[in-house]
């Protein structure tokens, strides 16, 4: 059912919000809201039910209000460029999402109930503030790209085998340490870890001679690249 139009009409001339109407068969809505502004508008409520895409990056947003766990249609979440150091735990409530953009912000964990979004397959935490690989991106199953770059991580830990991701960027971190069960990530291809505090010592060998990764980053770490060429499995 398409939304009421004067309460979206009013939404976009007091908040600055873009409307984009799908085609009437997808019974898609999208949302950019973008007017540097610090609380998402109440009259978002009205379109719990039909939104897919929902872009609030760009806006001064610490808290994000707990009816969004309601936006039960929701596949793409963007909130990028906001000053938000904690997501609400409702956020695990909206299954369907597919997509989520955090890039800079505040942020220095994940709720607990991150781990029931099954249906997410692209995360972007980049430019945060996480000093560990929060142990809730182990259990998403359909997760295939990961990108946690520019943040405070010092060790890819044990237990870094249950992550089912293809492609992961921890480039410009402060990583120090690689567990040996990155090599037994089942469809990692990618990885890249430019600009960390590796040593050559500090890369498992099983990861060059044992791991499904074919591309793997390594410049700006602790070592000449052309030493590197020197190591078992390279």
């Amino acid at each position: 059912m398409p939304l009421r139009e004067p309460a979206l009409v009013r939404a976009a001339a007091n908040h600055g919000m873009k409307r984009t109407l799908e085609p009437e068969d997808s019974g898609c809505e999208k949302i950019t809201w973008s007017d540097t502004e610090i609380k998402v508008p109440e009259e978002l409520q009205s379109l719990a039910k039909s939104l897919r895409n929902l872009d609030l990056s760009n806006n001064k947003l610490a808290l994000l209000p707990d009816y969004l766990s309601h936006f039960s249609s929701l596949k793409l979440l963007k909130l990028e460029h906001n000053r938000l150091s904690t997501l609400p735990v409702g956020i695990g409530d909206i299954s369907k999402l597919e997509t989520i953009s955090l890039q800079d912000n505040s942020l220095t964990s994940l709720p607990a109930s991150f781990v029931n979004l099954k249906n997410l397959k692209s995360l972007n935490l980049s430019g945060n503030r996480f000093s560990s690989l929060s142990v809730q991106l182990f259990k998403l199953g359909k997760l295939d790209v990961l990108d946690i770059s520019r943040n405070k991580i010092s060790e890819i830990p044990d237990g870094i085998e249950e992550l089912q991701v293809s492609e992961m960027c921890l480039m410009q971190n402060q990583v120090s340490k690689i567990s040996k069960g990155i090599a037994k990530c089942p469809r990692l291809k990618v990885l890249r870890l430019e600009e960390n505090c590796l040593t050559l010592e500090a890369i498992p060998v099983e990861l060059l001679k044992e791991s499904s990764v074919s591309l793997l980053s390594l410049e700006g770490n602790l070592f000449e690249m052309k030493v590197f060429s020197d190591v078992e499995g390279y």
